[in-house]
């Protein structure tokens, strides 16, 4: 007897197949990271023209003493975020049909976004070469200790990591320090070849000359009030959103031979899943497991991802409401399987 099974259902059983194995899911997503270079084109106008805009209208109304003007940065700010994802899928090869056209965007939108690309670029592979590997941190994320390894610390390591995974730190000091002076040298990479001290130092250059030239035009105090927030205020964000990615209570971390990339990428990543208008702002970013898996899709077609696999919706997901605990976790437990808070580790010290 042959038994027809509807269209419909082959294919949920095939996502349900695909979804239970994260190898088998990356030969089903191949499809949808073809580039739609018009699509790329339009996004990178939406984004591009309206900044500019803003900002301009922003630097006009200071210059003549409508500090009110500055209530705009937040909006800015999110438009500036979204320039550095359209960067970021540069990075990826995700954005333009060509590596060449990719790169140059991408050099391009880093004299905006304050971050040089080539540098950022190689930092940012490393992160998803090694994402979730106890034996391999320490490469574009944030850094987390075992419970052991922090038990095992002296005094004053234990309260300079405590320092550093305060979120006033983190989300505070953290975000000028890493876009205002880190960017400037290509810290961590400073032996591996001068392309990457090119890439920093044209960068450099770059964003120094349109700084100065916007100084000329409306003046000092109106160009540092209104660069500065803006770009504090992107800056904070994206170190929100990347900390919630990868810092949540069941995330996936492995050492030795029972890492795994695949299964490091789609379970140690989270899915926050954002309320529109911030799903435009962030550039879909929060769709971060998928984006770990699969990381040459275009921004614009990772919602389609969960349209067509429904099961990718739930897993690690986080609402806006939900991202405030992981900001309490800082020590991976490697016998619970899940980050934990300094309380916690405490708490169960032996």
């Amino acid at each position: 007897m042959t038994i027809h099974v509807r269209p419909d259902r082959q294919r949920a059983a095939a996502a349900d197949a695909a979804v239970l194995d994260p190898r088998s899911l990356v030969s089903a997503l191949r499809p949808f990271t073809k580039v739609n270079t018009g699509r790329s084109i339009g996004e990178l106008a939406v984004t591009l023209v309206p900044f500019f805009a803003l900002v301009l209208a922003m630097l006009v109304a200071v210059s003549s003493g409508y500090v009110l003007a500055l209530v705009l940065v937040p909006v800015a700010g999110l438009l500036l975020l979204r320039t550095f994802i359209i960067q970021h899928d540069c990075g990826h090869g995700a954005f333009l049909g060509t590596r060449t056209g990719n790169d140059a965007l991408g050099r391009a939108l880093g004299v905006l976004t304050f971050t040089p690309y080539d540098c950022w670029r190689r930092s940012h592979a490393l992160h998803h070469a090694t994402t979730g590997n106890l034996d391999a941190r320490g490469f574009g994320d944030v850094d987390t200790l075992t419970v052991r390894e922090f038990r095992s610390r002296g005094p004053v390591r234990r309260v300079l990591y405590r320092i550093y995974r305060h979120p006033i730190f983190l989300f505070g000091f953290g975000p000028a320090y890493l876009f205002v002076l880190r960017h400037r040298l290509p810290i961590g990479l400073m032996r591996e070849g001068k392309r990457y001290w090119i890439s920093a130092l044209a960068t450099n250059l770059a964003t120094g000359g349109v700084l100065a030239g916007l100084m000329v035009l409306f003046g000092i105090a109106a160009t540092v009030l209104v660069v500065v927030p803006t770009l504090l205020f992107a800056a904070t964000t994206g170190v929100w959103l990347f900390y919630v990615q990868h810092q949540f209570e069941r995330a996936h971390w492995n050492g030795g031979e029972e890492w795994s990339f695949h299964e490091a990428a789609l379970h140690g990543s989270s899915h926050l899943d954002l309320p529109q208008p911030l799903r435009w702002f962030t550039g879909n970013i929060g769709i971060h497991h998928v984006h770990h898996l699969a990381s040459r899709i275009p921004f614009y077609r990772l919602p389609d991802v969960l349209a067509a696999y429904p099961q990718l919706r739930d897993l690690n997901r986080l609402t806006i409401g939900a991202t405030f605990k992981p900001m309490t976790l800082a020590l991976w437990d490697e016998d619970q399987r899940r980050l934990v808070s300094f309380r916690k580790a405490i708490g169960t010290s032996s």
